[in-house]
C-alpha cells in the first residue's frame, strides 16, 4: 500500500478460507476513497465529492460495507459490516459457529475450518470431502490433508452449557485451534 497518510482504517476479517486483512484509506479534502484486500486494491476512487457514504465489495463469498460517517467537523467514523452484521457482531457468530485450526505440514500452511451448522470441512477454503462416523465418545469426521490422514473429533464435556466441543488430529497428533 502506497504511504499516503489517507490509511484511516484496518480490519481483520475470519472466513472459512483464512482471515483476510481489509484496509481502507479515505482522503478527506479530495474524497479519495481505496480499498485494500490482503494487499491487493479492490476499489479506488480518486476524487469524490461526497465525503460519506457506503461502499460495497466482497471479499471471498462475504458481502461487505464500509460506512463513511461525519461525527464533528472534519472527523469521521469508519464501521465495516460483514454478511449485514457489524464485524464485532460476525467475529462472535463466526467463534459460534465455525472452528479453525492453523498448521504447517512439510513448509506448506494449512488452515482447517469446521462449520459448526453444517459439518462442512475447508482446508485453505475449499470444501473437502469428508466420512463420519459415531463413536462411544461422539463423533469423528475424517478427511485428507495431501497424504495426511486427519479428523475431527466431536464430543461433548457432559456439561450442557458446553455443547459439543471440537479436537482436531493430523497423523494422531492434535492440532491447537486457531485464535481467530
Amino acid at each position: 500500500m502506497a504511504a499516503s497518510g489517507d490509511l484511516v482504517a484496518a480490519w481483520d476479517v475470519p472466513l472459512p478460507d483464512g482471515v483476510h486483512k481489509v484496509e481502507f484509506e479515505h482522503g478527506t479534502t479530495s474524497g479519495k476513497r481505496v480499498i485494500t484486500v490482503d494487499g491487493k486494491e479492490i476499489y479506488r476512487e480518486d476524487w469524490m465529492f461526497k465525503l460519506v457514504g457506503k461502499e460495497h465489495f466482497q471479499v471471498g463469498n462475504a458481502k461487505c460495507v464500509i460506512s463513511i460517517d461525519a461525527v464533528s467537523g472534519f472527523a469521521y467514523e469508519y464501521l465495516l459490516e460483514v454478511n449485514g452484521k457489524p464485524l464485532k457482531k460476525f467475529k462472535e457468530n463466526q467463534s459460534k459457529i465455525q472452528r479453525a485450526w492453523c498448521l504447517k505440514i512439510a513448509g506448506h500452511n494449512f488452515r482447517v475450518c469446521l462449520e459448526k451448522n453444517t459439518l462442512y470441512v475447508y482446508v485453505n477454503g475449499d470444501k473437502v470431502d469428508t466420512f463420519g462416523e459415531f463413536t462411544d465418545d461422539g463423533a469423528e469426521t475424517h478427511f485428507e490433508i495431501g497424504a495426511h490422514s486427519a479428523v475431527i473429533k466431536g464430543y461433548t464435556t457432559g456439561k450442557r452449557k458446553d455443547g459439543v466441543q471440537h479436537k482436531l488430529f493430523v497423523d494422531e497428533i492434535e492440532i491447537p485451534e486457531a485464535k481467530e
